[in-house]
This record gives C-alpha cells, sequence and structure tokens, in this order.
C-alpha cells in the first residue's frame, strides 16, 4: 500500500468531527510501524529478549 493509500484509509477510518491534532498523531504512528517493519526487514531492531529485559526500565509508575 502506497503511502497514499495508507492515509486515505486513515483518513476513511476517522470520525468525521476528528481534530488534526489526531488526525497527524494515526498517521505518525502508522509511519512508526511502517518504519519499524523496514527496519524489521533489513535485520535491524531489537531482540525480543532484549526488549523483555529492558521494558520495566520503560515503564513509569
Amino acid at each position: 500500500m502506497s503511502t497514499r493509500e495508507a492515509v486515505q484509509t486513515i483518513l476513511k477510518q476517522l470520525p468525521s468531527d476528528v481534530s488534526l491534532h489526531e488526525v497527524a498523531r494515526e498517521i505518525e504512528f502508522i509511519a512508526a510501524v511502517r518504519e519499524g517493519m523496514a527496519e524489521w526487514d533489513h535485520g535491524e531492531g531489537i531482540p525480543i529478549d532484549h526488549v523483555r529485559e529492558e521494558l520495566p526500565t520503560w515503564v513509569k509508575r
């Protein structure tokens, strides 16, 4: 799916009274997911075992 198609899909799924800020957040989220998937495809990224070890330090209470 092209970037343009992804944005069109996002817009179709959001309510008509959505704010521009919320649209931007949705687009940023999809962009981050796509970037992560591309990194994974190139053998980059963080192994799940490392994430499990580090996750407690990422969560604030």
